[in-house]
């Protein structure tokens, strides 16, 4: 029976180095952040570092604009990293792009050593030599190139063939413990020599990837499940970098699970929940999100879903994730996060509106003093009752206009007699000086005429006022909200809502 290879790191604590090293393609997606917060959680729980590397050598799919929203997104998300772009470290270059004379250097290490080779074969020589021995198609390249010849290298050069560059796998049973899925062997025979170099030069992502961890000392890889089987072939290449003297140790590795979307497919990027900015949008603040993006694989304790970042890192392990898919619900995403915008300081909350107020045009891009107070008052109001900052324009933009518009769901909720509502209510508050228009009187007012004086039941007596005074079926409080208008204002709304219904 296989056995770990003995040279596997046991690095525990300050020594634990982490690395996310996304490619700048396309937006941040809820995945990728994932495995960030992960990768940053487990560096923190431990005392570690974690190394922030940019893998941007795709030049026709990377973009310096991807890059600068993957910069955006983590500082939003306030995940920060001890090593790597913008910040530096004993390793750089942290962009991949930058390192080729660094891969170059391992390249020649792995030749001299004779754990590297020139292989010359095409698909269509190998595909026929398998047939020719009887061996399946499926099972790929059959090492034939290991021992040419310099003669036969020669021989190929001159027919104009460039060489690729194949690492050489021995021939025995690949065995690592997963740190969330226990062990995993690859028997012998999984996969022959592979390519770590294109004919043209280029070398893969499965050769620069491992190299540049091994350079960088990363000692845990917390990646995808998606990648798990590539991870026989990167340990066979770290024990070539241990044989080569580039690397002294082979890393952990942790696969996670996928986080699926609908039925049992894989959220797919152009699913908008996959979309941070787009969630962002929505009005997710970052305690919330990454609360919830925690819970896709992972849990803080039975019958808890709601925590700090703090009591994340203080209890985070990467022993403790499910490997079982996650699936992402955007309901239980957005309760999350309005459990997290309640537990905001007032005065935070009411800042963190304002943009929203903004975005859509319910407020000017500087507050005036009027514009600063209102918000502030009418915050309370709503902080309790909002799952998304992003609702909060709908929740009080009628508190900062003159005209209020009216929803048709409003409109077409009001019962036949609205318009006697309304006119009692008017009559009500036309008796309340302006010195007692506070939602305590304004409340005691309407009750006595509403309940008292027309005997009807909360529930329909406060229905067409609110209509009136919000435009909306659902709002903040209906006295507070009076209040916040003003006697007059609020006069003006409920006479314009009778007006309107009487023509």
């Amino acid at each position: 029976m296989a056995t770990p290879d003995p040279r596997t790191t046991t690095a525990t604590g300050a020594d634990v180095r982490v690395r996310f090293c996304p490619s700048p393609t396309g937006l941040p997606h809820v995945g990728l952040i994932r495995t960030a917060l992960f990768n940053w959680g487990y560096a923190r729980h431990h005392g570690g570092k974690l190394v922030f590397r940019i893998e941007d050598t795709d030049a026709a799919r990377d973009s310096e604009e991807s890059y600068q929203q993957l910069l955006e997104a983590l500082r939003w998300l306030r995940i920060d990293w001890d090593e790597g772009v913008e910040v530096g470290g004993p390793h750089a270059p942290y962009r991949q792009s930058e390192r080729h004379d660094l891969h170059r250097e391992v390249l020649q290490k792995l030749m001299d050593a004779g754990l590297v080779y020139e292989s010359f074969s095409t698909a269509e020589e190998i595909d026929a030599r398998n047939e020719a021995n009887g061996r399946p198609k499926q099972q790929g390249y059959d090492n034939f190139d290991r021992d040419l010849t310099e003669e036969q290298k020669a021989a190929f050069r001159a027919e104009g063939r460039q060489p690729a560059l194949r690492l050489k796998v021995p021939d025995e049973d690949i065995t690592y413990v997963d740190l969330i899925r226990g062990e995993v062997t690859f028997p012998a025979g999984s996969f022959p020599d592979y390519v770590i170099v294109r004919p043209n030069g280029i070398p893969l992502y499965t050769f620069v990837n491992p190299v540049d961890d091994a350079l960088m000392g990363i000692t845990h890889v917390l990646r995808g499940e998606d990648l798990m089987p590539s991870t026989g072939r990167q340990i066979v290449l770290y024990q070539a970098l241990i044989d080569a003297g580039v690397t002294d140790f082979i890393p952990r590795f942790g696969h996670m699970p996928l986080v699926l979307g609908d039925g049992t497919k894989k959220l797919s990027k152009r699913d908008p929940r996959a979309d941070l900015f787009l969630q962002r949008e929505k009005g997710f603040i970052p305690e919330g999100l990454l609360n919830y993006l925690a819970l896709l694989g992972w849990s803080i304790g039975p019958d808890r879903d709601v925590f700090s970042l703090d009591e994340f890192v203080a209890a985070f392990d990467i022993a403790d994730v499910n490997p079982n898919p996650a699936r992402f619900d955007q309901k239980k995403a957005e309760a999350i996060n309005g459990d997290h915008i309640r537990k905001l300081a007032p005065e935070d909350f009411a800042q963190r509106i304002t943009p929203y107020l903004y975005a859509a045009g319910v407020v000017g891009e500087e507050l005036t003093e009027r514009e600063a107070n209102l918000i502030m008052a009418a915050a309370p109001l709503i902080q309790e009752r909002l799952p998304l900052l992003g609702d909060a324009p709908g929740m009080i933009g009628f508190l900062f206009v003159d005209e209020i518009a009216h929803d048709d769901d409003a409109l077409a909720s009001l019962p036949d007699n609205a318009a006697d509502v309304l006119r009692a209510c008017i009559d009500a508050l036309e008796a309340l000086p302006e010195a007692d228009f506070a939602a305590s009187r304004i409340q005691e007012a309407l009750s006595a005429a509403l309940i008292d004086g027309l005997g009807l039941k909360p529930r329909v007596a406060y229905g067409p006022p609110r209509v009136a005074i919000t435009g909306r079926r659902v709002s903040p409080p209906l006295f507070e909200s009076m209040e916040l208008l003003g006697r007059e204002q609020s006069l003006a709304r409920l006479r314009g809502l009778v007006s309107r219904l009487e023509r």
